[in-house]
């Protein structure tokens, strides 16, 4: 529940929308990522690839598999692409699902 401090001045309650206003952003965003990694790792379940394998197909750290598939990092579109290529998919397969 959101208090509304009458004391507050004009600044402070654009200042405090703003602030809410980019936490919804933010959390739609980790909504996408965590769906995105869900759909990554099934496609990589999928191929039959655990991470070490995907993360040497496609050049990169295993650490960055296993933030991607957690939904922990937001991934470049440069990096998606290179692991679409190491999975032998499509982008549009590789986001299948995953709606904005």
């Amino acid at each position: 529940m959101y208090l509304i401090n009458w004391a507050c001045t004009p600044k402070d309650i654009f200042t405090d929308s703003v602030t809410l206003f980019l936490m919804s952003i933010h959390i739609r965003n980790k909504e996408v990522l965590v769906r995105f990694g869900e759909r990554l790792k099934q496609v990589r379940l999928a191929k039959g690839l655990t991470q070490e394998q995907l993360a040497y197909e496609a050049d990169v750290e295993l650490s960055q598999i296993h933030r991607l598939e957690s939904g922990k990092t937001n991934p470049t579109l440069s990096t998606i692409t290179t692991v679409a290529k190491a999975l032998n998919v499509t982008l549009s397969e590789l986001f299948k699902g995953v709606e904005l």
